[in-house]
């Protein structure tokens, strides 16, 4: 990184999962931020065979997934010794974003006792609501469908020390949360920036048009 004085600051991208009982347990800030970031978006339409009057209804925000490559390196806290990096390497900083898929170990041990009790109806524990950070106006809820970790170094004690993590993301919108969600209006505030965003894209075209347009 630069260090040049007039060199912007960059803003880091982030992973979060708020958790009431542990809010530190699932915090990822990227290190480096990903060179790419493919984002795909299906519509939620009418089917195929729905009637004429429905085919352009659009029943609800659409479905978007985000694939996402983050690395994680511990080269340059091991030359400055600092914080954990000598004794557990990147292993910390996996473990919070593999903390997202796992239910809360105290939740599973409740739930063995009350089978062991003899209650029949167990009620599946809930995930952490997770946020995608990516600058300031794209916030978005998320829920993690697939990670896979490339290992790259390990240090003598076989910790990770570098990382390749692919991620697989499913932004969940107010078509997807109850009312009572706070991820709901997280998402709906999202929209209204996108909009906010999509009507100053469409003044600059107009007013691009406009401008190659010779009237006389």
């Amino acid at each position: 990184m630069s260090t040049f004085p007039g060199s912007p600051r960059v803003l880091k991208g982030a992973i979060i999962g708020i958790d009431i009982f542990n809010p530190v347990a699932s915090v990822t800030v990227f290190q480096y931020n990903p060179d790419t970031m493919t984002r795909t978006l299906r519509a939620r339409t009418a089917k195929d065979d729905a009637e004429r009057s429905e085919a352009l209804r659009i029943s609800g925000a659409p479905v978007e997934t985000i694939k996402m490559d983050v690395e994680i390196d511990a080269t340059d806290q091991l030359e400055k010794d600092e914080g954990f990096a000598s004794s557990l390497g990147i292993y910390p900083q996996l473990s919070a974003l593999e903390m997202l898929l796992y239910p809360k170990s105290l939740l599973v041990i409740t739930n063995t006792i009350m089978l062991a009790l003899g209650h029949k109806e167990i009620v599946p524990p809930v995930g952490p609501m997770t946020l995608l950070i990516w600058g300031y106006k794209r916030v978005v809820p998320i829920r993690l469908t697939d990670f896979t970790i490339t290992e790259e170094a390990h240090d003598v004690n076989l910790n990770p020390i570098r990382a390749r993590c692919a991620l697989g993301l499913r932004v969940l919108s107010y078509s997807d949360l109850s009312i009572t969600h706070p991820g709901y209006y997280v998402f709906l505030a999202h929209q209204i920036v996108k909009e906010t965003m999509a009507t100053i894209g469409s003044l600059s075209n107009i007013s691009s048009v406009a401008g190659d347009v010779d009237l006389f």
